[in-house]
C-alpha cells in the first residue's frame, strides 16, 4: 500500500487551503493545570467549513478524479461527517454527489449533507454492521447509475488530504516556538490518524502520536498490536457514533504503522465529560466523535504530565437534542 510522501502531503494542502480556513489552535491553560500538562494546544477542526476535517480529504479526493469522472458524479457511504465534507467539497467544485448512510445516522447530519446540495440514500441494517450495508448500496448505485465510488478513509489521497490538518498545527506551533511531545487525535477507519500521523512524523519525528478510539470499537489500536489488519466483532454502539468503524482502512494502516502510531481507548462516560469541559472552558460545541481525544487527555488514559501535547478535536455536528442529551449524562 503507497503511503505519500511529505511532498505529497504538502502539495494537497496548497490545494484544499483554497476550500478550507485555518482553524486556530487553542493553548488552554486550564486543561494544562488539570492534566498537569506543560502545554496542551486544542486544534478544534469542529470549526472547519461543514462541521469537521472532512472536507480536507474530501476536496483533495475530488480534485483527483478526470474530467470525465467529475461530470459524472461520485458516491460515498458515511455516517455523517465524511458526508458533509464530501458534499460541500462537492458543492464548491460543481461535482454531483451521492451518499448512502445508515438510517440510525443522526438526523442532524443527514439535513446538513441534503443542504450541501447531495443526494441521500439510506440503509436499513438490522443486526448486520451499518457500514458493510452501506458500502455494499454504494457499490450497487455506482455500477447502476455509472457514478465513481469513493470510499470514506480507505483510500491514499483521502489520507493526505487529511495530513492538512496536521501541517497546519505543525506551522502554528513553530510560530510559538513550540514542538509536541504527543499528539492525540480520534480514530474511526484512520484516514484522519494516517494523515496527521505521516505529518508528523516527517517534520517532528520526536513526537508520540495515540490513536484515541471508543471501547468496543478499537480496531486500530488492536491491528496496530497484532501488526496486521484485524476486523472486531459487532459490539454495544458508542455514542462516538462517527468512530465505530469496525476495522482501519488499509491505506490509514500502512500510514500509522509507518508513523509508529499508538492505541488507546476511551469510556463513553469520559466522552461525555470532555463534551461538558469543552463547552465550560473552550468554548467548544464538540460532538462525542470529536471530543474523544480530548477524553484521553482529561480521564488520564494517557499520561500527559510535563508534556506539550497537541489534542485534535475532529468535530462539532451534534444536534441540540442530543448535545443536551449527552452532557445531561455526566
Amino acid at each position: 500500500m503507497t503511503v505519500p510522501s511529505l511532498d505529497h502531503l504538502k502539495r494537497a494542502y496548497t490545494a484544499t487551503s483554497k476550500a478550507t480556513q485555518i482553524t486556530p489552535l487553542l493553548d488552554s491553560r486550564p486543561l494544562a493545570r488539570l492534566t498537569g500538562a506543560k502545554h496542551v494546544f486544542v486544534k478544534p477542526e469542529s470549526l472547519q467549513w461543514a462541521g469537521s476535517f472532512k472536507i480536507r480529504g474530501a476536496y483533495w479526493r475530488l480534485l483527483r478524479l478526470s474530467n470525465d469522472e467529475q461530470a459524472r458524479g461520485v458516491v460515498a457511504y458515511s455516517s455523517g461527517n465524511f458526508a458533509q465534507g464530501l458534499a460541500a467539497a462537492g458543492e464548491a467544485l460543481g461535482i454531483p454527489v451521492t451518499i448512502v448512510m445508515p438510517i440510525d445516522a443522526p438526523k442532524a447530519k443527514s439535513d446538513a449533507t441534503r443542504g450541501y446540495g447531495a443526494t441521500v440514500i439510506q440503509t436499513e441494517h438490522g443486526e448486520r454492521a451499518r457500514e458493510e450495508v452501506a458500502l455494499e448500496k454504494a457499490r450497487e448505485i455506482a455500477l447502476e447509475r455509472n457514478l465513481v465510488l469513493l470510499h470514506p478513509f480507505d483510500d491514499p489521497e483521502i489520507v493526505a488530504g487529511q495530513a492538512g490538518a496536521g501541517l497546519e498545527a505543525l506551522d502554528q506551533l513553530t510560530e510559538r516556538g513550540a514542538t509536541a511531545d504527543m499528539v492525540l487525535c480520534p480514530v474511526g477507519g484512520g484516514g484522519l490518524i494516517g494523515g496527521v500521523a505521516l505529518a508528523f512524523s516527517y517534520v517532528s519525528p520526536q513526537t508520540e502520536i495515540f490513536a484515541v478510539e471508543p471501547e468496543r470499537f478499537n480496531g486500530m489500536g488492536v491491528s496496530l498490536a497484532r501488526g496486521k489488519i484485524e476486523t472486531l466483532p459487532l459490539g454495544t454502539p458508542s455514542i462516538c457514533d462517527g468512530l465505530m468503524a469496525r476495522r482501519p482502512g488499509d491505506a490509514p494502516f500502512a500510514a500509522v504503522t509507518a508513523a509508529g502510531v499508538k492505541g488507546v481507548t476511551v469510556r463513553d462516560a469520559d466522552v461525555r465529560a470532555a463534551m461538558k469541559f469543552a463547552f465550560e472552558r473552550l468554548k467548544l460545541v464538540l460532538e462525542p466523535s470529536g471530543a474523544s481525544a480530548l477524553a484521553a487527555t482529561l480521564s488520564g488514559t494517557v499520561d500527559v504530565a510535563d508534556k506539550t501535547v497537541v489534542v485534535v478535536a475532529t468535530g462539532g455536528n451534534v444536534s441540540l437534542a442530543d448535545y443536551m442529551k449527552h452532557i445531561a449524562d455526566t
